[in-house]
């Protein structure tokens, strides 16, 4: 009992001295678009098996004492050395490199965000083995050998709608020889909306009428001289012959000429008042999810929210629009500040 309290007790102390770390470390890294890794910014301190040569070290250097073995001595001291060379090796595997942070990707609740970041060398100098990860998503490798620039992406959770910011990102490396960890953490100048996941589910209305606050659904115009046939006319003389129904006229019913109409196109209006059984978050998963099946269909679709109006168009300009509408409703925060890459 007593020993599981105190192992308890180290782990909170030890996640409580990284948290402190990480907030201190942050607080001198404000968020960039593009910065060059420097002492500044470098942490290093030997790895677990860092600590391990030095003990290592340490028994042998008691035992050539002991014994008075210069061989040992010899050994000992050409291994000390290796280890301090080290530290320059793994630090300058990190200084020098420039970090530019692209751009973020757009996408729906639950899935995972992306964040595109291009790495490239200092000079000639040669990286490998340079690890990069969000605090919140998984990680990657890297090298920059004969290739001097590198485009990686790196994936967040995503949890809730909205805008998002790119969470801490940590570069680190344990090369050439895995005794020291040299690493960074970084903050990037990214942020892009999260949209509402789209379920699917209720069907629209099928109303007609205008845009501004009705449950205005479906309207279609006519237009003559189109393709469509809307029956017959009678003909009057300057109608061109290929509209006559001669089949008509053979039988002796009389000289008719066909009337074709145009449809206009269908504009559909997505509403708020839509589905009322249904709470906010759902009926926005629900409006989304229209919103995409309207737009494969390359519909005309607006959208109606309490205090929101698009009105219906058609096109990814359009569709990024109404998703931005949907993504931000009801949340304190200006769409337009937010940078989009759908």
């Amino acid at each position: 009992m007593i020993r599981t309290d105190i192992r308890t007790g180290l782990g909170a102390f030890r996640q409580r001295l990284r948290r402190g770390f990480l907030d201190w470390s942050l607080r001198r890294s404000p968020r960039l678009k593009q910065l060059t890794l420097s002492q500044r910014r470098i942490y290093i301190l030997p790895s677990r098996a860092g600590f391990v040569f030095l003990l290592l070290l340490l028994v042998m250097l008691l035992l050539a004492i002991n014994y008075q073995n210069n061989l040992m001595f010899a050994a000992t001291f050409l291994l000390g050395s290796v280890f301090v060379v080290a530290i320059l090796h793994t630090y300058a595997n990190l200084s020098g490199i420039r970090i530019q942070f692209a751009r973020a990707h757009a996408c729906f609740t639950g899935e995972q965000i992306a964040f595109d970041l291009v790495l490239s060398a200092n000079g000639t100098r040669q990286y490998e083995s340079i690890q990069l990860r969000l605090a919140e998503g998984a990680g990657c490798a890297v090298d920059l050998l004969e290739q001097r620039q590198v485009s990686i992406s790196l994936y967040q959770p995503t949890h809730y709608r909205g805008p998002l910011r790119a969470s801490p990102m940590l570069i680190e490396t344990f090369y050439p020889l895995g005794l020291f960890r040299a690493w960074t953490w970084l903050q990037a100048d990214l942020q892009a909306l999260v949209y509402p996941r789209p379920v699917a589910g209720g069907a629209l209305p099928d109303l007609t009428g205008s845009g501004s606050g009705e449950q205005a659904l479906t309207r279609s115009t006519e237009h003559s001289g189109g393709e469509e046939f809307a029956g017959l006319e009678q003909y009057q003389p300057g109608m061109s012959l290929k509209r006559v129904a001669w089949k008509n006229y053979a039988r002796g019913q009389g000289m008719y000429a066909k009337h074709f109409v145009e449809l206009g196109d269908n504009q559909r209006w997505l509403s708020w008042q839509f589905w009322p059984e249904l709470e906010r978050e759902a009926r926005l998963s629900r409006l989304t999810w229209w919103a995409l099946q309207l737009h494969r269909r390359g519909e005309k679709y607006g959208l109606l929210l309490p205090g929101i109006e698009i009105s219906p168009d058609r096109g990814e300009v359009h569709r990024v629009q109404v998703l931005e509408a949907l993504a931000c409703f009801g949340l304190d925060t200006d769409i337009g500040s937010t940078e989009q890459h759908p």
